[in-house]
């Protein structure tokens, strides 16, 4: 198994080790001993399954209490994944990371807490699964439009299906009293 940091070195690209013969493939998707020594530790609390079609968009969301700690990945299609640091001064507040996870590929990213997280559906169908740090909070949770100009990520598309709650998302300029704080880690 590899972890890789991204250029935010908090958000880990894992790739775990595929076992596979004519028959089919086995993988450890979580082995908190095996995960830990290589850097990603974590408490996982709640497991999700999300299955939408192509040209969906889901995200950016965020809980400022209660954050949520993801490792994500897909058993079935394939997205273009992202996280973006909101943290309140951190050094990559507002930079972004993106990566395709794709159920042939099998790499996870993990999204630390602090992080706002969305994907697009770039097949079919998707089966989206992730793990989290804490429970789902409704009243905490929190949104940046996925199109914010500052933040500008590079979307693989940019005709998408998009919730009436994401489409009223904020600007992250416009989030300041609802960010979490960068907290250094010694």
């Amino acid at each position: 198994m590899k972890i890789t940091p991204t250029s935010i070195p908090e958000v880990l690209i894992v790739e775990p080790d595929v076992f596979g013969d004519s028959r089919g493939f086995f993988i450890e998707t979580w082995h908190a001993r095996k995960y830990a020594e290589l850097g990603l530790e974590a408490n996982f609390v709640q497991d999700n399954h999300s299955r939408s079609s192509k040209g969906v968009l889901r995200g950016l969301h965020y809980q400022l209490t209660h954050p949520q700690g993801k490792l994500v990945r897909v058993i079935n299609g394939s997205v273009f994944d992202v996280a973006v640091d909101v943290r309140k001064g951190s050094p990559t507040f507002g930079q972004w990371v993106g990566i395709e996870l794709t159920g042939e590929n099998h790499k996870q990213l993990y999204v630390p807490p602090g992080f706002a997280h969305g994907f697009c559906v770039l097949s079919e169908n998707v089966d989206f699964l992730y793990k989290c740090t804490d429970f789902y909070a409704p009243e905490y949770e929190h949104g940046i439009l996925w199109n914010d100009p500052d933040i500008g990520i590079d979307w693989p598309a940019s005709d998408f299906s998009v919730s009436e709650k994401d489409a009223g998302n904020g600007l992250l300029c416009d989030m300041s009293d609802r960010l979490p704080l960068y907290e250094a880690v010694e």
